[in-house]
């Protein structure tokens, strides 16, 4: 530690005029020798929003990190639990989908207790049998590009 005497009160031989030191104290600056074009502060001052290419990007919602957590989680959940399905049942079809949708929402709502997930599991398993009715239609009323 520097000697108070050394550094007289008001002084700040550090050569930081951006904070103010203590009576008898200077403030320590460990690029000061450096010579940088900028101050040592910015290098610290990080943007608090993702930046972006274009302007109209920033305009845009996006979904949080928790809930792409959760998106993804869920995703990740469904197919696992349709290909244990076609593995259990040594087939390919429509059941496994809507079994899948169906175990994904309950086991999403399952902390929430027995009626919340039973409500949840119908949901997807509603959901999921009517994304195969749609791949069903697609296939035979859209032509083939």
């Amino acid at each position: 530690m520097a000697d108070p005497r050394l550094f007289p009160s008001g002084s700040n031989s550090s050569g930081d005029r951006h904070g103010a030191s203590a009576p008898g104290r200077r403030q320590y600056n460990p690029y000061h020798d450096l010579n940088t074009p900028y101050n040592y502060r910015t290098l610290y001052d990080l943007p608090t929003s993702p930046e972006f290419l274009f302007q109209e990007e920033s305009a845009a919602q996006r979904r949080s990190w928790g809930e792409n957590l959760t998106y993804y989680t869920g995703v990740g959940y469904l197919s696992g639990i349709e290909s244990d399905m076609v593995a259990a049942r040594e087939r390919d079809d429509w059941i496994n989908s809507v079994a899948a949708g169906l175990g994904t929402g309950a086991l999403f709502r399952a902390a929430n207790g027995p009626r919340s997930a039973a409500v949840a599991g119908a949901i997807g398993g509603v959901l999921a049998g009517a994304a195969m009715d749609g791949k069903q239609l697609a296939k035979r009323y859209v032509p083939a590009i």
